[in-house]
């Protein structure tokens, strides 16, 4: 009787991917970092041109402290759908960076960035997780650019929102209708601040810099920027509060997960208390969640237990635990970022400690044939174009199925981080009757050129 095959290692799974680009994706640009980073965000489109668009990036630098640590602003090429070539595609060196990746501005951070989330309302604003209490709000259009060397001071924050007793290093979340942030730490808070008093200042802050000082001081002076006091702290957690979001449509509603292993619904018009405690919403850990954006009802988590579940906040517990609508299983290490996709209410992806970034449909679930053991429910794409964990990736709500992520690569692929931008191809996920009248067509035109 023939053995069952061992799983393939991360090299002959990334050979056999490389392979596959031209048939499963649309386009990608693989840029290869020097410093990994935590953390990757789109920005705002800034030109829309024939073929491709630019749009603004946010990364991080983690550096090793011979040189300080960076909050970068890039300008990306977003190339269109059904432009580039398969050929194109295919052609890639790992040890290069993408010509359609160009950093243009470099903010000296104080620590490095663990997270980075931008203000709805207002494209120059960005807030940061750095390994302190604080979150730093930083307007990045007036910040100014600075050269990367040892010694540099840092950059000056625009503001400063005070509130937590102990670090918090990676819950962050800025609200889509109002101009709030939410954060957790190891405070096993959840603080709410409003910086709407302080958008409008930002600028007029900056100006009172003195061309010819240092960034970090004003007119010679050092200066940490103004401070916000929280608007709310709320308590209910039992460890670290490691992902909070808001609710899409209402700014005092949020949810958050932590090392508790709860998921904590919260109503800041009520009170600080949760309003709904999730007690096991997984078998360990909580890293990650998401609210969706379009079903409301609809949240989503990711733990150390390899799984993402899916829950409907309408019946959240069964017997004081979790009960999700859905198990979505197929990763084989720690789920790190979970993100719901704007282009498709159903449509989420996970990116975890493995390497890989799944694209998950919760409408497919029954629709595919279920019991193939490589066809996990829900799943219909892997994304294994990283060869280390991907610690942070995001749909770009300007071109919907584009994606950016980012992998920490350790001393086996190089070190360093790995930056993808990609998109994989529309027969893929648009509907299968519109697939099959195309190829139909297409069959059709290759048979009328070949017979003339």
């Amino acid at each position: 009787m023939k053995e069952k095959s061992a799983e393939p290692t991360v090299e002959e799974r990334y050979t056999q991917w490389k392979s596959l680009l031209p048939v499963l994706y649309d386009w990608l640009a693989n840029h290869n970092l020097v410093w990994p980073s935590l953390s990757c965000r789109w920005g705002p489109q800034v030109e829309n041109a024939t073929y491709k668009n630019r749009q603004r990036l946010y990364l991080s630098e983690q550096t090793d402290g011979s040189v300080p640590n960076t909050l970068v602003i890039a300008n990306v090429e977003v190339v269109k759908a059904r432009v580039a070539a398969a050929e194109h595609i295919a052609q890639f060196n790992e040890e290069s960076r993408s010509p359609f990746v160009k950093k243009s501005k470099t903010i000296i951070h104080p620590g490095e960035v663990n997270r980075i989330r931008e203000l709805p309302q207002n494209s120059n604003i960005v807030a940061t997780h750095t390994d302190s209490p604080d979150v730093l709000i930083w307007d990045v259009e007036s910040q100014p650019n600075r050269q990367c060397v040892l010694g540099a001071t840092p950059s000056r924050p625009d503001l400063v929102l005070t509130g937590h007793q102990d670090n918090a290093e990676f819950a962050l979340a800025m609200c889509p209708t109002e101009p709030f942030v939410l954060s957790g730490g190891k405070d096993k808070s959840v603080v709410l601040w409003s910086i709407h008093d302080h958008i409008s200042s930002l600028a007029s802050d900056q100006a009172e810099k003195s061309p010819g000082s240092k960034a970090g001081t004003i007119n010679g002076k050092t200066a940490d920027g103004s401070t916000v006091q929280a608007r709310g702290i709320f308590q209910g957690h039992e460890d670290t509060v490691e992902d909070v979001q808001f609710n899409p449509s209402r700014a005092q509603e949020f949810c958050s997960v932590g090392d508790d292993s709860c998921l904590i619904l919260w109503d800041a018009r009520t009170g600080s208390s949760p309003v709904v405690k999730v007690e096991k919403a997984h078998n360990a850990d909580l890293h990650c969640v998401d609210w969706n954006p379009t079903d409301v009802n609809l949240i989503l988590t990711g733990s150390a237990d390899n799984t993402v579940r899916m829950y409907d906040r309408r019946n959240l517990t069964s017997g004081g635990v979790g009960s999700p609508v859905h198990i979505f299983e197929n990763h084989t290490a720690a789920v790190l970022c979970v993100q719901w996709s704007p282009a498709k209410a159903s449509v989420f992806g996970s990116a975890a400690e493995d390497g890989i970034l799944n694209i998950w449909d919760h409408e497919m679930i029954g629709k595919l044939d279920d019991d193939e053991p490589n066809h996990p429910p829900g799943l219909f794409f892997r994304h294994a174009g990283h060869r280390d964990k991907v610690v942070d990736f995001h749909w770009n709500a300007a071109d919907p199925w584009t994606i950016v992520s980012v992998s920490e690569d350790g001393e086996k692929t190089g070190g360093g981080g790995t930056l993808q931008i990609w998109r994989m191809i529309d027969l893929i996920y648009r509907p299968e009757e519109e697939v099959i009248a195309e190829l139909d067509n297409f069959k059709s035109h290759l048979e009328t050129c070949s017979s003339s």
